[in-house]
C-alpha cells in the first residue's frame, strides 16, 4: 500500500470572495539570504503539492520574502520583494515579551498570523503608506488581504 504525502503549508489565505491569494511558509531563522529563500521555495515546490496562488511568502523574524504572481512563475527563481520585516513584527514581539532571537517556532508562526490578521482587518492603507509597508500597497498583497480569512484545512 502506498502512503500518500500531502505538504501542508504554514498559513493559506484566501481573499473576500474565497479564492486563495498567499501562500505563507513561516521559518524562525534569521539572517537568511535571497538565494537561500530561493532554494529553500524550490525545494518546497519540487516536493510538495502547490495549491495555486498569486502571492507566496516566506516569513523570517528579520524578513520578509514575496513573490508575486507566483502561480505563473512556480520556477521563478528570485523573490520580487526582499522586505525588513522588524518594524512590523516589532510590536508584535513587544507585546509577547521576547525577542526575535528566543522566539519559539510556535510563538513565532502566532505573531505571523496575528500581523497577516491586523492586515486584513484593518482600515484601507492610504498612498502615502510608511516605506516600511510600500511593498504591500505596490505589490497588490494589501488589497488581496483585506477582507480575507485564514484557510483552516483538516488532517487526513
Amino acid at each position: 500500500m502506498a502512503i500518500k504525502s500531502k505538504f501542508y503549508w504554514d498559513l493559506l489565505i484566501d481573499d473576500r470572495n474565497g479564492q486563495l491569494m498567499l501562500i505563507v511558509e513561516i521559518k524562525r531563522k534569521t539572517n537568511v539570504s535571497s538565494e537561500w529563500a530561493s532554494q529553500f521555495r524550490r525545494n518546497l515546490l519540487a516536493h510538495g503539492t502547490v495549491p495555486k496562488a498569486p502571492y507566496f511568502l516566506m516569513a523570517f523574524p528579520d524578513k520578509f520574502f514575496l513573490w508575486t504572481d507566483a502561480e505563473a512563475h512556480l520556477e521563478q527563481s528570485e523573490p520580487t520583494y526582499t522586505i525588513d520585516a522588524r518594524p512590523l513584527l516589532q510590536p508584535y514581539f513587544e507585546r509577547a515579551g521576547v525577542t526575535a532571537e528566543q522566539i519559539s517556532r510556535q510563538s513565532f508562526e502566532l505573531i505571523v498570523t496575528s500581523w497577516l490578521a491586523d492586515m486584513m482587518h484593518s482600515e484601507q492603507l492610504s498612498e502615502n503608506v510608511e516605506d516600511s509597508k510600500r511593498w504591500l500597497i505596490e505589490s497588490g498583497l494589501y488589497a488581496s488581504l483585506v477582507g480575507g480569512k485564514f484557510v483552516h484545512e483538516a488532517a487526513a
